[in-house]
């Protein structure tokens, strides 16, 4: 049975481990979302993870409504992106860029972005993040059918740059209540056209997303991210079984290079999650590389390859405070806890300056 500590096959490259860098949102980009100096140091000290995935970084303005989060749809954004996707190959390391749309989610304070677009017309719950503080998110307005062709070109064009930007492939974002998300599950999906009502109508964006990413940089190149268990930023859906399995099986006659789901752990009482994960049912519809995230720590890891419900399993909070932490798990050294007030700072601190292990 494999470990946590053997290579594994995904697509056109190989891991050397099983211990994923997990996607974090940071905010040490420009406020015009270029990547940083700071950024370079921050993901090279990683790159001893089997892959890096990289922060959410936005296909277009329009989808971009997070301060200080890099983009990657123009000239600018790729040049910034080189020199981060240098240090980690010079590292020894991969990554992957995930293409993000916020959808919903994108507050109109931001420069240029007006009212914010969805599946249809309705308010994300809470507060957004912005440039002058948290503020009520504001009501979305339903995508025209015609402006879905040009969203899935952003998913495209964002997805050539990545390539041109130097990253290794790239993963769709179609999880934690963002565009594609909302268009999956039928809380905030209200449409009653091609891309509404039904699964395999909910299930359309994702699947013109992703092969259009498939055949732009290759589907061995091209990953996906879902979350399937339990409400995410508002957005839910009444029969999430039947949903995600149609949606693996989508993504596997794709042939992507391997799927990831983030589902919170659950206890019973649903403390943490609203259901069980789904992962066993969508292990059964997805023939590729499963990779899942949420609440792990070596054992539970491990217990998931040994399983067979798992071949890889991405971290995320751990790999904040521990740039080492492939080898803090091999060597079951103590983690260091990462400061939860440095998260979404703009400096150095809690960012580049988590020590490794000294032994």
């Amino acid at each position: 049975m494999p470990s946590l500590f053997d290579p594994l096959r995904i697509g056109a490259i190989t891991a050397p481990n099983r211990i994923f860098m997990a996607p974090l949102t940071r905010a040490r980009a420009t406020p015009d979302h270029v990547p940083t100096a700071l950024m370079v140091e921050y993901y090279s000290q990683r790159a001893s993870a089997g892959l890096i995935l990289s922060e959410a970084t936005g296909i277009s303005p329009q989808g971009l409504g997070w301060p200080f989060a890099p983009g990657l749809w123009s000239p600018e954004q790729v040049a910034g992106w080189k020199p981060v996707t240098a240090a980690v190959h010079a590292a020894g390391g991969r990554i992957f860029a995930q293409l993000w749309h916020m959808g919903r989610l994108v507050h109109p304070s931001f420069p240029g972005r007006g009212q914010p677009v969805s599946a249809s017309a309705t308010t994300a719950p809470f507060k957004a993040h912005t440039y002058a503080g948290k503020q009520p998110y504001t009501e979305a307005r339903a995508l025209r059918l015609d402006e879905l062709p040009g969203v899935i070109d952003d998913y495209r064009t964002a997805a050539r740059h990545a390539i041109e930007a130097g990253f290794d492939g790239v993963q769709v974002h179609a999880a934690n209540g963002y565009l594609i998300d909302q268009f999956l599950r039928d809380k905030t999906n209200l449409r009653t056209d091609a891309y509404g009502g039904s699964i395999e109508n909910r299930t359309r964006l994702l699947r013109e997303v992703t092969r259009a990413v498939a055949d732009t940089v290759g589907a061995d190149r091209t990953a996906v991210r879902l979350s399937p268990n339990g409400e995410s930023q508002g957005v839910n859906d009444s029969d999430p079984e039947a949903l995600f399995r149609a949606a693996a099986a989508a993504l596997s006659e794709i042939g992507i290079a391997f799927l990831e789901l983030r589902e919170p752990a659950f206890d019973g009482t649903f403390g943490k999650a609203e259901r069980a994960p789904l992962a066993p049912l969508i292990r059964e519809a997805f023939a590729g590389p499963l990779v899942l995230n949420s609440d792990y720590d070596a054992a539970r890891a491990e217990a998931a390859l040994a399983a067979g419900l798992a071949d890889a399993v991405s971290f995320g909070r751990p790999f904040l405070a521990n740039p080492d932490l492939p080898r803090r798990l091999a060597e079951h050294l103590p983690l260091t806890k990462d400061d939860m007030r440095t998260w979404y700072s703009q400096g150095p601190e809690g960012y580049v300056d988590y020590p490794f292990a000294s032994r």
